[in-house]
């Protein structure tokens, strides 16, 4: 019997229509009401971050001149901002928010294939949200344990919020991972059984072709972030010695026997570096199709495309520990992860050129969404010739723990996927509120954001260069820079 594809089949479907106010808005099953549910979360939380981000810059700009500011609440302010925009803010809106939205239009299905758990999955997310807010209102505060939380400073005395605020943050990691998993299994799912008659997965759009990606690379990168967080939190909890070596803190023995802090890192980071293509390849995909659509040009090399993105998510997961150069690693490991570190650059500098190609003689319309993916194409190339630099052991050694890696992050995890949320919001802010949205203030948006953002991030290069050193509340003496990194 030949196979035919579920949204292709005649027979009832069930469908779920809304009947009152909350059926329809609150426990939705539709997935463009859910996708919504999901951005509006994401970008409440990432205000928060973004509030946080401009605490802690404060004291940088203005030492000591805000009494609620002191040391502790800045490494919290710190550590929370990053776990904020990495995962909660932009793993979710990228595939929770456009996953839920363009899957289904895009593939020409009616809905996502199990709606039920396409709804528990945003109120799952929301609970991880709200138990990540509380850890600031505890006793003790959220943990300052940097993004990364690594032990055993991260449960150790001495270290803010290592009490209440580590339990809720590694709690809430875990809830999101679970609600991840509901919409990660429900997209992927239905790009491979719910396509309509004749769309093949070699003529996906791209959009939903990074999607998928980061999709299989989260349901195979999350466990590691899921298992890493149970062991700490039996390490903290219950005094087991999965993570924590036989120390003496603050004078006493703790009582722990010969754990390895070295093996949270490389199960975080194994996590950790897929994240970042988790975030890039929805973002590329999502690029792909708005330079297509504005340059009224068929995108260049559409298999080559496919192919890069598939690459990419392959290569994603043997590139991890170039992220663990200063932990003391042999040579030879060190020269094993920096050549698979260049050698992903090759896929991505294969999309970089197509691209390019794709506005070449193209009919180009200079519109919003069009000027946020060149903005997003200018600053990813840049930030990844930093990353070409950081993924050298001896040129990141150095530079490890500069403003430097501040600065290179920021480019490529932070303002080129922003970037791309702003296109993508402009490009289908129409269809997703029947309105049109003012052409002058959308460009004024752009340029604002683009130049603002390069007038953050590009002098932290040259000040990782000097040697300023990441994660400090106050420099004291800064004799060592000279007078063009202290003005």
């Amino acid at each position: 019997m030949a196979y035919v594809s579920i949204a292709d089949r005649d027979h009832e479907v069930e469908h779920h229509d809304p009947q009152t106010f909350i059926s329809k808005y609150v426990w939705s099953q539709d997935h463009k009401v859910i996708a919504i549910q999901y951005g509006v979360l994401a970008i409440l939380i990432g205000l928060v971050g973004m509030i946080l981000s401009s605490m802690f810059r404060l004291q940088l700009g203005f030492p000591d001149q805000f009494s609620f500011i002191n040391p502790e609440n800045y490494l919290q302010f710190v550590s929370t901002h990053g776990m904020i925009m990495v995962i909660y803010l932009l793993t979710a809106l990228f595939l929770g928010g456009f996953g839920n939205y363009l899957i289904p239009l895009q593939l020409g299905s009616r809905d996502m294939v199990f709606p039920f758990m396409n709804m528990l999955s945003v109120w799952v997310y929301a609970l991880s949200l709200v138990i990540l807010v509380i850890s600031f209102f505890v006793p003790g505060g959220a943990t300052g344990a940097g993004w990364t939380l690594y032990p055993p400073q991260a449960i150790s005395p001495g270290t803010p919020g290592i009490d209440l605020g580590i339990i809720l943050m590694l709690l809430s990691l875990a809830v999101f991972i679970v609600a991840f998993t509901m919409g990660g299994l429900n997209y992927v799912t239905t790009v491979l059984q719910a396509r309509c008659r004749g769309m093949t997965l070699m003529r996906m759009p791209l959009s939903v072709w990074g999607i998928f990606m980061a999709t299989v690379l989260g349901l195979l990168a999350f466990p590691a972030l899921l298992v890493s967080a149970i062991m700490m939190l039996f390490d903290k909890g219950l005094g087991t010695s999965f993570f924590m070596p036989a120390i003496s803190s603050m004078g006493a023995d703790p009582g722990y026997t010969g754990g390895s802090p070295i093996l949270f890192q490389h199960l975080f980071w194994f996590f950790g570096h897929p994240e970042v293509y988790i975030v890039a390849l929805p973002a590329f995909g999502i690029v792909s199709d708005l330079l297509s659509t504005h340059a009224r040009k068929n995108i260049f090399g559409y298999r080559m495309m496919v192919w890069a993105i598939i690459a990419i998510g392959g290569l994603s997961f043997v590139v991890w520990a170039h992220h663990m150069y200063v932990s003391g690693m042999h040579p030879y490991f060190g020269f094993f992860f920096a050549t698979t570190t260049l050698i992903i650059a090759v896929p991505t500098a294969i999309k970089v050129y197509n691209w390019v190609l794709t506005l070449w003689e193209g009919h180009i319309h200079l519109r919003v969404p069009m000027l946020f993916a060149i903005g997003f194409v200018f600053t990813f190339i840049h930030g990844g010739l930093t990353g070409l630099f950081l993924g050298n052991v001896t040129i990141d050694l150095p530079l490890s723990d500069t403003y430097f890696v501040v600065a290179h992050f920021h480019m490529v995890m932070g303002v080129s996927p922003i970037l791309v949320v702003f296109g993508a919001i402009y490009h289908w802010f129409p269809k997703i509120t029947g309105k049109m949205f003012n052409e002058t203030l959308g460009k004024w948006h752009f340029w604002m954001t683009f130049l603002g953002t390069y007038a953050i991030y590009l002098p932290m290069h040259y000040l990782g260069f000097q040697g300023v050193p990441r994660r400090y509340f106050a420099m004291g003496n800064t004799e060592f820079l000279p007078e063009s990194a202290q003005t």
